[in-house]
């Protein structure tokens, strides 16, 4: 009788990063200690593919800035001796993503020598039915002690309602803006039409801001609001596509009710100035 062949499932959608080097105190040996050496990151991600195709929508993928989040998450917790610590933490914290079936990682230490040194390792979401699953290559406590781990919630960032004349909110952190009330517009009577019209009324008004202070940057996705508040950066909010696209959202371009939803949303106390 002749064997039966495992159904292999089609190969998954995949993200990537390549070429990331970051600068880290790791390593067994004493001359590794108390000094820090190049560390080049390769990090691929194979993920669910969308029900029903892309919809072009970035809130609804697993963002790059996840990935990135992990690499800070594991190397901020502690001084490591191994790389394969460090990968299995990487792969632990990336399979927490609901979206993310298997991690590959692959760590090269650059500065030992002409050459580069590392390890690669795949680990796989239990469960994820895609045929025979090697055995690992480090032992199932390093993972389970991995898999208590989870990626580091960002900066919080400040709301803050803004008026034209205002001048940047000062202090250190990411900072989300949003103007107070432009001028109201006539009533058309059509509920999702004035609506609509007001919400982009404010978002004139933010664009307004943005040309007085071109250092601050539009967001208008989950995604983007996330990366901004990785990265610190200062920003204005623009409205209407959270608002009109998440269920529950107020069906308001009231600036104040606005800022109060975005801070339950993200779990933060709103800020006015």
């Amino acid at each position: 009788m002749s064997p039966v062949a495992p159904v292999l499932r089609p190969r998954a959608d995949r993200i990537f990063l390549r070429d990331h080097v970051r600068e880290l105190e790791i390593g067994a040996f004493a001359s590794e200690r108390n000094a820090t050496q190049r560390l080049g990151f390769e990090i691929t991600v194979e993920v669910t593919p969308q029900s029903g195709g892309v919809d072009d929508d970035v809130d609804t993928i697993l963002s790059y800035d996840t990935i990135l989040a992990a690499i800070d998450t594991a190397t901020a917790a502690e001084r490591l001796n191994l790389l394969e610590t460090l990968a299995e933490r990487i792969a632990a914290l990336l399979l927490a993503e609901p979206r993310a079936g298997a991690v590959e990682v692959e760590l090269r230490k650059l500065d030992r020598g002409p050459f580069a040194l590392g390890v690669s390792i795949r680990r796989e979401k239990p469960g994820a039915e895609r045929g025979p699953v090697p055995a690992p290559e480090v032992a199932p406590a390093a993972i389970a002690s991995a898999g208590r781990d989870r990626i580091a919630p960002p900066p919080v960032p400040r709301l803050v309602l803004m008026a034209d004349g205002d001048a940047l909110p000062a202090g250190e952190g990411p900072v989300i803006v949003l103007p107070v009330a432009p001028p109201a517009l006539p009533v058309t009577g059509h509920a999702e039409a004035d609506l609509r019209r007001a919400l982009l009324a404010l978002e004139q008004a933010g664009w307004a801001l943005i040309a007085r202070h071109p250092q601050m940057t539009v967001v208008a996705t989950r995604t983007e609001i996330e990366h901004a508040r990785r990265t610190g950066a200062a920003c204005v909010w623009a409205p209407a596509k959270l608002i009109l696209d998440t269920p529950g959202a107020p069906r308001s371009a009231d600036p104040a009710r606005l800022i109060a939803w975005l801070a339950e949303e993200l779990g933060i106390a709103p800020e006015k100035e």
